[in-house]
């Protein structure tokens, strides 16, 4: 006799959220901010400079899609880190010019030069696999030259005996050479030593005979302090979305981005209580908390637990208090006026005559403002003003 078994329960398909709720964290991007900034970066350039938008990573946690289709008109190509991040580029702007930053995995080469990206190679060998590929002509490719940073690229000393292998190569054709600064922004003297070298390389080509490719090596921290160096293109990236990374530029740039949450419980909390994990906090004296809807599994790092960290609740700063959790983070609401459940808090960026830059939650997490934009979770709303 067949086993008898219980009747099928029905699927049970979990809706998303109706949109008329209001979102419990989110972040507001200004377009015009954006724009304001990349005309800024064409001001530094000049009109003879072309602009690479570096808009890897979701551009900088800031939704890649909307952020490209505002910068169109205002980036001559795009960066990215890998070819998925170039296919969505290519969704919005079908006719983008698009480069990968970063090596490719063998498997990904045929798809880049199918879909007309342009790759950066490292050496002869990567050149040669790309060019089995070539398609009624050479592959176009930029040849990225290690001047200190490590990471990817020919060495220096190596540089011009892989270019003329590259060269001999029937299937690929160097359009570009590229370099990256590490500490652009922190060491003026080797990144000036890097620039010495790099351009002193790309003029031993032209020297030799050899057609003088695009010629890129300035990130932003490059662009602000040695625009003299700067070569053919430029390749902004964190200021873009509004932090320069040398301070004295900061005035020229606008903040794109502004993180909110909001306040869900307001609790009296009376003196020798503790707050959040670990008791890492216990009440001076009778404390209004308030508990906001945000944690690190949002992008509220972890790390600015008992760092003096603040938010904005109605203009006014209110600490942070206790250990970040997963989903929530609570405040001392003693400063703030009036405040009540639902009330908008910022996290960064401003709220009547106070502000918060995302450099300082930066530093008082021990992080860079790069890991704060990029680290703000998906389930964070992302709403875009000045389209």
């Amino acid at each position: 006799m067949e086993e008898s078994r219980p009747p099928r329960r029905p699927l049970m398909i979990t809706s998303p959220a109706p949109a008329s709720l209001d979102p419990r964290t989110w972040v507001e991007i200004d377009l015009d901010a954006l724009r304001h900034n990349a005309a800024a970066v064409r001001t530094l350039a000049g009109p003879e400079r072309r602009i690479m938008a570096i808009v890897k990573a979701n551009a900088y946690g800031h939704g890649l899609g909307p952020v490209v289709r505002a910068l169109a008109g205002h980036a001559d190509l795009f960066g990215v880190a890998n070819v998925q991040e170039a296919h969505e580029i290519r969704t919005h702007l079908p006719q983008a010019e698009v480069f990968i930053l970063g090596p490719a995995l063998p498997g990904e080469r045929a798809e880049i030069v199918r879909a007309g990206f342009i790759p950066s190679v490292s050496d002869a060998e990567e050149a040669r696999a790309y060019g089995e590929h070539a398609q009624g002509g050479p592959v176009p490719i930029h040849l990225v030259m290690d001047t200190g940073m490590g990471r990817m690229g020919v060495w220096q000393e190596e540089a011009f005996q892989v270019t003329e292998k590259i060269l001999a190569l029937p299937g690929v054709k160097i359009t570009g050479l590229a370099s990256h600064l590490p500490s652009a922004d922190e060491d003026n003297h080797f990144t000036q030593r890097q620039l010495v070298r790099f351009h002193a390389f790309a003029m031993q080509l032209r020297a030799a005979g050899i057609p003088a490719p695009l010629v890129h090596v300035e990130n932003s921290a490059g662009l602000l302090g040695h625009i003299q160096q700067a070569g053919d293109m430029v390749r902004p990236g964190i200021m873009l979305y509004g932090h320069a990374p040398l301070a004295q530029w900061q005035r020229i740039l606008r903040p794109v981005l502004t993180w909110k949450t909001r306040i869900a419980l307001i609790r009296q909390v009376s003196a020798g209580r503790s707050i959040s994990y670990g008791r890492t906090y216990i009440t001076p004296r009778p404390t209004q908390i308030g508990t906001l809807p945000v944690g690190y599994a949002d992008g509220y790092q972890r790390h600015l637990s008992g760092q003096n960290a603040h938010v904005l609740v109605g203009g006014r700063r209110c600490m942070v208090v206790g250990r970040v959790t997963m989903d929530q983070i609570m405040v001392d609401l003693a400063t703030a006026l009036d405040p009540k459940v639902g009330d908008e808090v910022v996290l960064t960026g401003s709220q009547d005559q106070e502000h918060i830059p995302v450099a300082e939650l930066a530093k008082k997490a021990g992080t860079i403002p790069w890991e704060i934009f990029t680290g703000i979770g998906p389930r964070v709303v992302r709403r875009y003003t000045g389209q």
